[in-house]
């Protein structure tokens, strides 16, 4: 739909922005803005009634939704190319989590590809600044408090910090949502 392809770009073009923060070589920064919108590509085998659900998900609907990261890499797998090969690996990990607390593998640190840690700042920042069925949109404000709060935890540190370079171009009391 239209807003996952909104969501998809965004996305992107965040994920760009923090990658020439940390500098990453000119060809990952064109790699990433073609391979970061494929991260949720899984979803499709996600039911829209668990995509569109307007409460809680059950632990079985949150279960189907987690497998849209290995899904999605399932998909991309095999590809001999470095966009195909990006875009796997970011698939399969931007839910991990820097603490080792995310999915599907659970890996700590530096253990989680760049390009995963970089694509679960945008990603986050996205969703938490757009409306889901779920949840209204938070404001920039609210979302950055929230993320700065997981630093170490849920976020590389560093990525985290070139995100906040980034992001001091955007308004701060505004939410992505508003025209």
């Amino acid at each position: 739909d239209d807003d996952t392809g909104q969501h998809t770009r965004r996305v992107g073009e965040l994920s760009v922005a923090i990658a020439r923060v940390i500098e990453l070589p000119t060809t990952q920064l064109e790699l990433m803005r073609l391979a970061a919108p494929l991260h949720d590509l899984g979803k499709i085998a996600v039911p829209d009634a668990i995509l569109g659900k307007r409460g809680k998900l059950t632990e079985d609907e949150f279960k189907q939704m987690q497998a849209h990261t290995t899904i999605g890499a399932t998909l991309l797998a095999g590809g001999d190319n470095l966009l195909l090969q990006m875009a796997e690996e970011i698939a399969l990990t931007h839910h991990e989590k820097w603490d080792g607390s995310g999915y599907p593998a659970g890996l700590v640190g530096d253990a989680i590809p760049i390009a995963g840690r970089i694509v679960a700042v945008a990603d986050v920042f996205d969703a938490l600044t757009h409306s889901r069925p779920y949840k209204a949109a938070w404001s920039n404000t609210d979302a950055i408090i929230e993320m700065t709060s997981q630093a170490g935890r849920h976020f590389d540190p560093d990525v985290l910090a070139a995100f906040l370079d980034v992001l001091r171009e955007l308004p701060a009391d505004s939410t992505a949502d508003d025209p």
